[in-house]
C-alpha cells in the first residue's frame, strides 16, 4: 500500500492498496484516479484476501470526518483488520479521531500539512500494527507513507458464550499445540 500527498507544483502523485497484487483503492493527486482526499479504510477479510468495505473519511474538506473515522474505529469487532491509508492532505480536520488511532497504535499527532500516513492494525491489538509516516509534505512527496504487509495464519475456532469465533494461528508460534491464537500478521 502507498499513501501520497498533493504538492503545490502540481506533479501527478498515485496511491493504492493491493491484496494478492489486485487494486482494491486507488487514489491520485491530478492523476486518472480519484482524489480521495483524507483518510481511507478497508477492511479485510483475512480467509479469502479480499476487501470487505471500504470507507473515505475526507479530514481535509469535511469537519465531521475525523468524528466519522473515530466512530468507525470504534465500532469495528474486535480482531478484524482494518488498512488504513491517506490521500492529499489528511490532517486539517483530523484532531477528534487522533486519540483512537493512537490507541490502535496509529500516532500521527505530528504528522503535518499534506503529511502522509498508513497502516494495517488488527482490532484489539495494538502491538501488532504496522505503521508508518511521512510528517510533511516535502518527505511524503519523496518517499511517502507505504507499507508491504503479508497476512498469515490458519483458521482455528473458539467457543465464546454459545457462539464460535474463527481466530488465526500464527505458524511461527512455539506452542505449536495451541491452534487458536489470535490473528497475527507480519510485515517486511
Amino acid at each position: 500500500m502507498r499513501s501520497y500527498s498533493g504538492n503545490n507544483g502540481g506533479t501527478p502523485r498515485t496511491g493504492f492498496v493491493k491484496l494478492n497484487a489486485v487494486p482494491v483503492w486507488q487514489g491520485s493527486w491530478r492523476g486518472k484516479y480519484p482524489k480521495k482526499r483524507g483518510v481511507n479504510t478497508i477492511l479485510v477479510d483475512p480467509l479469502n484476501c479480499s476487501a470487505q468495505e471500504s470507507r473515505h473519511f475526507d479530514t481535509w474538506g469535511d469537519s465531521n470526518a475525523a468524528i466519522q473515522l473515530r466512530n468507525y474505529l470504534q465500532q469495528v469487532n474486535r480482531e478484524n483488520i482494518i488498512v488504513g491509508v491517506t490521500a492529499d492532505e489528511p490532517v486539517r480536520y483530523l484532531a477528534d479521531a487522533q486519540s483512537t488511532l493512537s490507541d490502535i497504535g496509529v500516532d500521527v499527532a505530528d504528522v503535518q500539512r499534506r503529511g502522509s500516513f498508513a497502516f494495517v492494525e488488527q482490532q484489539g491489538f495494538p502491538t501488532k500494527t504496522v505503521f508508518r509516516k511521512a510528517l510533511t509534505e516535502a518527505e511524503s512527496n519523496a518517499n511517502p507513507a507505504h507499507i508491504n504487509a503479508t497476512i498469515t495464519g490458519s483458521i482455528g475456532c473458539e467457543l465464546r458464550g454459545r457462539t464460535f469465533v474463527g481466530l488465526f494461528h500464527n505458524d511461527d508460534d512455539d506452542d505449536k499445540n495451541n491452534k487458536c491464537k489470535n490473528a497475527v500478521y507480519t510485515h517486511c
